[in-house]
């Protein structure tokens, strides 16, 4: 996956975790959020589950930028 795919996956991503934990951010803080949680999830469930493929991409990206959101949030408290 390319450097275009990454940007449209990760503010995929950050858009879908933003909405799903209920916060409101800017648009390049949801890409941003989106883009490291696509690294994160996306390795860890391709590590972890050996899944491939854009969904488990997509999954992947949600999931790691909930966690990112989850742990800035703490860290924020």
């Amino acid at each position: 996956m390319g450097l275009v795919g990454l940007i449209i996956i990760g503010a995929a991503a950050g858009f879908l975790a933003t909405r799903l934990m209920q916060l409101q951010m800017g648009t390049l803080e949801t890409i941003g959020i989106g883009i490291v949680g696509a690294l994160i999830g996306g390795l860890l469930i391709r590590f972890l589950l050996a899944i491939t493929g854009l969904m488990a991409g997509l999954v992947g990206a949600v999931l790691g930028a909930m966690l990112l959101l989850w742990i800035l949030g703490q860290i924020r408290k």
